[in-house]
Formats: structure tokens, C-alpha cells, sequence
């Protein structure tokens, strides 16, 4: 399979609608080809939504959306069983995670129990009703997003939830050329018409299965381990990156180099996507914090120190 060329497809149809946000479409893509789950940390307004609603459809997957609400409850997200006074039965209603595609939106609006009911489904791809398992469709994909300004009404994401996230975004402002040109692209109304499926839930979930052949030298693998293992030895981190955080940047990598049309990974792949895959993932210790470091800057230290990087000229001729 073509991985290259269906990310760019994908790429390609969300550019429709999605003006001036190419690199972090480029990481939205390489996500759900590695078969992870979005974070979008960012202010109102700036097109959080309608990213996902426009990679929705050029998927071609089954979607779903839950606006997270304080006064939701796990029934709202994983369904439940009803009684039917006509049967005598108790029937069971799923929630709207059954589908291809979830769209949590504003989900540090709800509390934490209800926050708490898509950890398994994000994990063990399941959900759990009165003991009786149910196995979500595949592939299951979480595009969650956040409003990190008001705190009113609002929960923070446990950090057992934020590792669940392979990469966490923010999408900023558009330059003042790239408004322009988005009031000209999209008028009054948002063109969603004009999205073409590119892709279908058989198709994305072969090519999730061939980034396995993709290979990673010992060394590039002994790379992705020693950043890891250097966050949590970090004077200015608490908590560093988890083991699920290595796997994550192991696979991510191994997606970055098939987009680029390469069946092997490099350095520079890690490096690209260290800051998306392990900077929510990490916990800053309280003094660090008051002083204004940030968790960015720890993986700016951690790739500045980290040793032994082997260079893309090696690995070729191995």
C-alpha cells in the first residue's frame, strides 16, 4: 500500500476547508494512520471542530460527536440498557462511541467520572455496560478537543487520560493572508460538500497494519529510548515519559517515514515528532512551573543532551 500517497489525499481533501494549517494536518493524518488518538489544545474559534469534521469525511469512516457538558453522564458517551414495558426486556442503547470516528469536543468540560468512561474505549478499543463487554467498530479513533483558557466549568484531563492521547496540537491564530484567503475560500458557509471520501474504514485499517513493515534500526530504537528514559530523570520534571509514551513515538516515527515515502526510519523522524508525542505527557515539578519553565522547553532539553544520535547516512548503509 501506498501510505504516501494516501496521507497526501487525505492532506489534500482537508485543505479544502482548513486554510494555512498544513503541518499540523501533515500530524492529524500521521495520528490516524498510527492508529492514535488527537488532542486539540487550543482557543475557541480557531477551527478545532471543523478540522475534524473535514478529515471525518475525507476519511470515509462512520462518525460521531459528544459535546461534553459538566452535567454529563458515562451513559451519554457508552450508551446503557433501558427497560421496555412492552417486552418486559431490558434493552440495550449504545452510545454514540460506536462509530469509526469520535469527536469529543470541549471534553474538560465534563467531570472526571464521566472523562473517565472513554479511557477504555481509547485503550482497549471496548466498552463496558452492567458487566457485558462490546467491542467498538475498527478503527476506533478519538479526536478530542480542549479549551485551555476558561476555567470555569471546567475539569483537568487526568494524566492517565492524557497519555491515551498519541500527539496533542494546537492550531493558533492564521496569519492575516491566511484569513484572507479563507474569507474568499469559504464565503458565508463552510463548504463541506466539497470533501471527497479518499479512504474507507477496510482501506485505513490495512494501511495501519502495513507501517509494520516499515523498519526501525537498533540504533534509532536505543534513540527513542534514551529521550524517554531522559525525561524521567529530568530535574524539572515530576512525572517523565511513560513506556506507552515510547511506543507511541516508536510507531508515530515509523508513520512520519512511510508519509515520506521511506521504509525506514532516520533520527530526524523522532526528533520532528518528539514535542507532540511527549510533551503533554510529562509533569513539571511545582517550583518549575511557578518559575515559568515549561514542559516544551524540558524536550527542548531532552533533545539537546541526548547523545549518540545516529545520522540517516549510517542507516543506509546498514
Amino acid at each position: 500500500m501506498d501510505i504516501k500517497k494516501l496521507a497526501d489525499d487525505i492532506r489534500v481533501e482537508t485543505e479544502k476547508i482548513i486554510v494555512g494549517k498544513s503541518d499540523r494536518i501533515r500530524l492529524i493524518v500521521m495520528a490516524i494512520l498510527a492508529d492514535g488518538h488527537v488532542l486539540l489544545d487550543d482557543l475557541p474559534g480557531v477551527g478545532k471542530t471543523t478540522l475534524v469534521k473535514t478529515i471525518s469525511i475525507a476519511l470515509g469512516c462512520s462518525s460521531g460527536r459528544i459535546q461534553f457538558v459538566p452535567d454529563m453522564l458515562p451513559s451519554d458517551i457508552i450508551g446503557m440498557r433501558i427497560y421496555n414495558q412492552k417486552t418486559g426486556d431490558f434493552e440495550l442503547r449504545q452510545g454514540p462511541v460506536m462509530t469509526n470516528i469520535l469527536l469529543a469536543d470541549e471534553v474538560n468540560r465534563a467531570i472526571p467520572r464521566t472523562q473517565s468512561a472513554l479511557l477504555e474505549a481509547m485503550e482497549e478499543r471496548q466498552i463496558s455496560i452492567d458487566g457485558e463487554r462490546f467491542k467498538l467498530p475498527e478503527p476506533f479513533l478519538v479526536l478530542a478537543t480542549q479549551n485551555p483558557v476558561e476555567s470555569e466549568s471546567t475539569f483537568r484531563l487526568p494524566a492517565a487520560q492524557m497519555d491515551r492521547f498519541l500527539i496533542r496540537l494546537s492550531m493558533g491564530y492564521p496569519a492575516p493572508e491566511e484569513e484572507r484567503h479563507m474569507l474568499e475560500l469559504l464565503g458565508d458557509e463552510i463548504p463541506f460538500h466539497s470533501v471527497r471520501a479518499v479512504t474507507n474504514a477496510a482501506e485505513l485499517i490495512e494501511a495501519q497494519r502495513a507501517v509494520s513493515a516499515v523498519h526501525v534500526s537498533d540504533e534509532v530504537a536505543d534513540y527513542i529510548v534514551a529521550l524517554a528514559d531522559a525525561t524521567r530523570h529530568h530535574p524539572q520534571l515530576a512525572m517523565g515519559a511513560s513506556p506507552r509514551a515510547t511506543r507511541g513515538l516508536y510507531r508515530a516515527s515509523k508513520v512520519w517515514a512511510a508519509m515520506a515515502g521511506r521504509d525506514y526510519v532516520t533520527p530526524d523522524d523522532v526528533r520532528e515528532l518528539a514535542h507532540p508525542v511527549l510533551e503533554h505527557r510529562v509533569m513539571l515539578e511545582s517550583g518549575a512551573r511557578f518559575a515559568g519553565y515549561t514542559a516544551a522547553k524540558a524536550i527542548d532539553d531532552v533533545l539537546e543532551s541526548t547523545e549518540a544520535v545516529p545520522t540517516a547516512e549510517r542507516l543506509l548503509d546498514e
